[in-house]
């Protein structure tokens, strides 16, 4: 689980602070804030862990296939208007709830800026826990030392040899170096790959349904950013015998009844080819999945990945609410907290809804969790630069420093439209008082 965030030059960040995640994390905020930033530098790390070549410093995508984002260029992610070096930097805290492992928990820091040559490359690299720290620190032509504790002016060793590989660990040389340190490093680094490796993501645009779908008969091994695969999950799943455990359907099946958009789901062969159909019943009447509303396939990817991510991963989504009407979308809010403590599951969640706020507010009110287990923050723009404010929710769920206007004003809109009707039917007894004497 991610622990904490902060960025500093990226994208419209001058700097956000140390932003604590919890099991359930929800950014607010106004169009082109900064929002999706926060969620990109963990997709950039992801990705970046994921490139098949090692030496890579950092991977800003281009690859359709393989890459979860495209960031452009070194200037498309440094901050607008930086004064000063030009460098960008991330830093993560992370831990594990695995009893058994020897280290369970870190921190990392990277800072990155551009050779000679234009090209990405890290400029100073840590990784460490509360008492230990290792430190790759680029030099001249390309050559970094490795620093144990701070300890610049002594430097374990010096090479081209020792730069970090994939921004998440060090080659092999640094750790035989590193000596008995160098086991530290490697359960580290082991650590923040699963965490990274961990990350599940699901955009804002998802595919629209199909009539029906064609299924080789295997489990995907993940759902992708659009939403792909997560009927083919479904159709793995369907093939499951009633009352297993892992019964994603009936998972889904439950919160879609809960936000009244259907009774439930199946899916069903159509005759005898290799084709199936995604069926949703409502009030005693099945209908394709093509014929119903288009919320429904919409948060199907959120409700399977809910349950198909394996327990410990982080789910990272970008307007969960899409296409739902307001009940559907205060109900994600009770799917959140309860994923994250059936399944060990975090959530960091990109929203734009009051409905799915305000019936946080209320599970809080509620006491339904821990309100430590919840963290809510809104993100604004001032003058190009994205700024962070920490919702300060208290235990019945208000927020005592809530920003003006985002949500509009339901109270003051209430008092205008009554204003309004007096004001009218004032009119109207006048007129009719004055046609009666006349």
């Amino acid at each position: 689980m991610f622990t904490a965030l902060s960025l500093r030059e990226f994208k419209s960040w001058e700097n956000t602070g140390t932003i604590d995640l919890k099991p359930v994390s929800l950014v607010l905020g106004t169009n082109s804030s900064g929002k999706s930033s926060l969620i990109q530098s963990l997709l950039m790390l992801k990705q970046t862990e994921q490139s098949p070549d090692r030496a890579v410093h950092l991977n800003l995508g281009g690859d359709e296939q393989n890459d979860l984002f495209d960031f452009g260029d070194f200037d498309d992610v440094l901050r607008k208007g930086i004064k000063g070096d030009r460098r960008f930097e991330i830093a993560l805290e992370f831990s594990t709830p695995n009893p058994e492992s020897r280290v369970p928990k870190g921190r990392f820091n990277c800072i990155y800026s551009q050779d000679s040559s234009r090209a990405v490359v890290v400029n100073e690299w840590t990784l460490g826990t509360n008492t230990k720290i290792f430190q790759s620190i680029r030099r001249k032509r390309g050559a970094y030392s490795i620093v144990v504790d701070d300890n610049v002016s002594s430097p374990v060793c010096k090479g081209r040899e020792y730069a970090p590989q994939r921004s998440v660990g060090l080659p092999p040389e640094a750790i035989a170096a590193l000596g008995m340190d160098g086991a530290l490093v490697e359960d580290l680094s082991l650590l923040l790959r699963r965490e990274l490796q961990s990350i599940s993501y699901l955009g804002p645009l998802r595919r629209k349904p199909e009539r029906d779908y064609t299924w080789n008969k295997t489990l995907p091994g993940a759902i992708e950013n659009d939403g792909n695969r997560a009927i083919d999950v479904l159709l793995a799943n369907s093939q499951l015998k009633n009352g297993d455990h892992n019964n994603i359907i009936h998972g889904v099946s439950k919160w879609l009844a809960k936000m009244n958009i259907a009774d439930s789901l199946e899916v069903k062969q159509v005759g005898r080819s290799a084709r199936y159909e995604v069926v949703i019943s409502k009030n005693g009447i099945q209908s394709n999945l093509r014929d119903v509303g288009i919320g429904v396939s919409q948060v199907l990817p959120v409700l399977t990945l809910a349950y198909f991510a394996p327990e410990g991963t982080t789910i990272i989504l970008e307007e969960p609410e899409i296409h739902l009407h307001p009940l559907a979308q205060s109900v994600l809010a009770e799917l959140f907290v309860e994923i994250s403590q059936e399944r060990n599951v975090q959530f960091i969640v990109e929203t734009h809804s009051e409905h799915l706020f305000r019936r946080m507010q209320t599970l809080i009110a509620r006491q339904t969790f821990d309100i430590e287990q919840v963290a809510m923050y809104f993100v604004e723009n001032l003058d190009g630069n994205a700024q962070l404010r920490t919702l300060d929710v208290d235990d019945f769920g208000r927020v005592h420093n809530w920003p003006d206007g985002f949500f509009g004003d339901a109270l003051g809109e209430t008092r205008e439209q009554t204003k309004l009707a007096i004001k009218r039917a004032k009119a109207l007894r006048e007129k009719e008082h004055g046609h009666i004497s006349g």
